[in-house]
């Protein structure tokens, strides 16, 4: 196994080393875009592909860019669907952060002549 994957089976997104203290009190959003997103499809294993966007306004915690992008990366390997990785990456970030505000957004890539947008918003909860 290369070194990259193995990081990857290794990671732990709840690990404390993968979160900062936020040092500012402003309001302020951060937003990223992480476009290589990729998981299999539950029922034929084919891979999935999505952009996903996540902005948030910290409160006490941000997230290292480096953890997010191996958490992320996590999924190739999983069979999961469109609206349960879209929903677990809320949930797991929004619970850990614990933001003034999130949203996250999963743009999947056309397959099959669907196109799928699942968007997770805090404030519409």
């Amino acid at each position: 196994m290369k070194y990259g994957e193995q990081e990857i089976l290794d990671f732990d997104i709840n690990s404390e080393e993968n979160f900062w203290p936020n040092n500012h009190e402003k309001n302020y959003v951060i937003k990223i875009e992480l476009p290589e997103f990729m998981a299999k499809c539950p029922r034929s294993g084919y891979p999935d592909f999505a952009t996903i966007y996540l902005e948030y306004t910290p409160d006490k915690l941000v997230i290292e860019l480096k953890a997010l992008k191996i958490y992320i990366n996590s999924f190739m390997f999983r069979h999961v669907s469109h609206e349960n990785s879209i929903n677990e990456i809320f949930d797991t970030l929004y619970n850990k952060l614990q933001p003034k505000w999130m949203k996250v957004i999963g743009d999947f890539k056309p397959r099959g002549n669907v196109h799928t947008v699942i968007e997770i918003d805090s404030s519409k909860m």
